[in-house]
């Protein structure tokens, strides 16, 4: 779930830039089918830009075994593992509450509009209403009562244009961002925007068949009062009516002006490479990596094994434990031929160093694994998945003429490059 959790704030962040240029920059040019295409494109091109791979991976294993304190260890895992479980839970709940609303909301719908007569005008579904209610349209199907029919044909025709420029599938794909990135405000702000694109559309059209612009304008303004709102409806009167006005007596905007979106290219390219962990990274190479910790001076309260108390690597000075007839850098050698960078984690873009504690007991085997410092469950879970799947017996260490159990703590360093 964290990577899933890190890839909603990164795609909210590109959909929160590129809906803020369009606020600034293109709000209030009169390209309304261009804008319409642009916005619902330029969201799903947000949506999947955090998924694609930019970067290869690899995954670099310390060389030998590092003794440092293991103080302070239990709880560092817990934080490691349970710090997304309060994000997940909010997250879910805002989830379920934009579902409830858009279901609450397409009750409220179905409720006022049961009972209407079917039929087909001009070639569009249509549903008569007897009630006095707001002309709107919900997918292809139009709803407008008996009155405004007969008394007012540039009504249907605004419906009519709706249906043509299939506006519902722009409000269902919103639909589903409003339900993802709930948390973000500018999201539903342009929910605003993307409505008051389809009137703008709307009434360009009705007004290019021929329907006197100024009678058409006092219609909208007899028609404001009693507005009702269905959030997956479009209808006459869910806009603001000053800006609809205010658009049909704007000139046409300069045709250059929709080059301006080209500006969101390196705008969102230098969003990719600042979000980019890889480039932040900071980890130490192998070598310096065990060079640093070995400087480190340990702890002696290390943990207790089979009744005896483990001895830190460094502090044995007699015979030190060896795998596979070499120093201890064959282990690291054998952790790098088993280790996979987990899917998830490249997605997510985590890397970063997990530390991990075991004992080389007096017979060779190996016990008492655990995670001394993770970075992210899924890198912790693989580097505690492969070391502890060695079954191959070390030579034990020798403290006093006997083998002794010997505690290591031992990095490896996920990194993408």
């Amino acid at each position: 779930m964290t990577a899933f959790l890190l890839y909603i704030a990164r795609s909210g962040l590109y959909l929160g830039v590129f809906y803020a240029f369009y606020l600034l920059v293109m709000r209030r040019t009169t390209f309304f089918r261009f804008n319409r295409i642009v916005l619902l494109l330029g969201s799903v091109a947000c949506a999947l830009l955090p998924l694609l791979r930019v970067r290869t991976d690899t995954a670099l294993v310390a060389a030998g075994p590092l003794s440092v304190t293991g103080v302070g260890a239990a709880s560092t895992v817990a934080a490691t593992s349970s710090g997304p479980g309060w994000l997940t839970v909010l997250y879910m709940i805002g989830i379920l509450a934009v579902t409830g609303y858009t279901l609450l909301s397409a009750l409220r719908l179905h409720q006022r509009v049961a009972g209407g007569a079917r039929t087909h005008l001009d070639g569009f579904q249509t549903v008569i209403l007897e009630d006095k209610i707001p002309s709107f349209t919900f997918g292809k199907t139009i709803f407008i009562c008996r009155e405004d029919l007969e008394k007012n044909p540039a009504i249907f025709s605004h419906e009519a244009m709706h249906v043509g420029r299939r506006h519902y599938i722009d409000l269902f794909l919103f639909c589903i961002i409003q339900t993802i990135w709930w948390w973000n405000p500018l999201v539903w702000l342009m929910r605003t925007e993307l409505g008051l694109l389809h009137e703008y559309e709307a009434d360009e059209g009705v007004i290019s068949k021929g329907i006197d612009a100024t009678q058409y304008q006092l219609l909208l303004v007899r028609k404001a009062v009693g507005e009702q709102r269905f959030s997956l409806a479009s209808g006459f009167q869910h806009a603001q009516l000053k800006n609809r006005i205010a658009m049909m007596l704007k000139p046409s905007s300069n045709g250059w002006m929709r080059i301006s979106y080209l500006a969101l290219i390196p705008l969102l390219a230098i969003l990719v490479y600042a979000c980019n962990p890889s480039k932040k990274n900071n980890a130490p190479a192998p070598a310096e990596e065990a060079e640093n910790a070995l400087n480190i001076l340990l702890s002696a309260d290390d943990v207790a094994v089979s009744g005896q108390e483990a001895i830190p690597f460094a502090l044995v000075n007699e015979q030190k434990p060896t795998f596979n007839g070499g120093d201890a850098k064959e282990f690291s050698k054998w952790v790098h031929s088993q280790m996979k960078y987990p899917e998830a984690a490249k997605k997510a873009g985590m890397q970063g160093r997990v530390t991990l504690q075991f004992t080389v007991e007096p017979d060779g085997s190996m016990s008492n694994f655990k995670v001394v410092r993770g970075v992210c469950p899924e890198l912790d879970e693989e580097a505690l998945r492969v070391v502890s799947s060695c079954k191959q017996k070390w030579t034990p260490g020798m403290q006093g003429g006997k083998a002794v159990p010997v505690s290591f703590i031992f990095p490896i360093i996920f990194k993408l490059n």
